[in-house]
């Protein structure tokens, strides 16, 4: 196909790095005015601004190009619709280098199997972290949020809100937390009285 290539690149999390991405898809032919990106969003999220303004800009003849699949989507569902709306469009969709042509049969098919897999490694990547999760939890290493406050503070709070002087605004503010941190302790400590 002729026309332009959009380019799009996502990573997860605000500490990853595009550049890897936005070198590849330089070197695929992506100028870096035609370039969109979504930082910090996953490919389970649809809602995504780069993805958005990427498919706006294709036209027809035009290719959207991404490093992976899984940059693109994590479901069969979201690779299916992301590959109706180029289909509707005439755009091709290039992966690495590789181009499909999701009017062309065997483009579709390639397409679907591709995002079969992106969602099995999605699904591998859950209970890889689950699993991680399990073990750490049965090593103790896993022992969920920490208190704000610490012993001995808790034991102040509780003695100065005994006395019915501050509002649970000013105590928060006194201790530095939120006000539900300061409700939460007031409740634990009505509910268990010696501690």
């Amino acid at each position: 196909m002729t026309g332009l290539l959009i380019g799009y690149a996502r990573v997860s999390t605000a500490e990853q790095d595009l550049a890897t991405q936005q070198a590849a898809l330089t070197q695929l032919g992506v100028v870096p005015e035609n370039l969109y990106v979504d930082h910090g969003l996953t490919g389970t999220n649809r809602e995504r601004p780069g993805l958005g303004k990427a498919l706006a800009a294709v036209r027809s003849g035009d290719t959207l190009v991404v490093t992976k699949l899984d940059r693109l989507a994590r479901s069969l569902p979201d690779a299916r619709d992301i590959a109706d709306e180029l289909s509707k469009k005439g755009v091709a969709l290039s992966l690495g280098g590789s181009v499909y042509d999701p009017n062309d049969p065997v483009g579709r098919l390639l397409f679907n199997v591709l995002g079969m897999v992106a969602e099995f490694e999605a699904d591998l990547i859950r209970a890889r972290t689950k699993e991680g999760m399990a073990i750490a939890k049965a090593k103790g290493k896993l022992k969920g949020k920490q208190p704000k406050l610490s012993a001995t503070q808790r034991k102040h709070l509780l003695s100065i809100a005994s006395q019915g002087e501050h509002t649970q605004s000013e105590l928060a503010e006194l201790f530095s937390v939120s006000r539900t941190t300061i409700y939460r302790e007031l409740k634990r400590s009505s509910s268990n009285p010696r501690t």
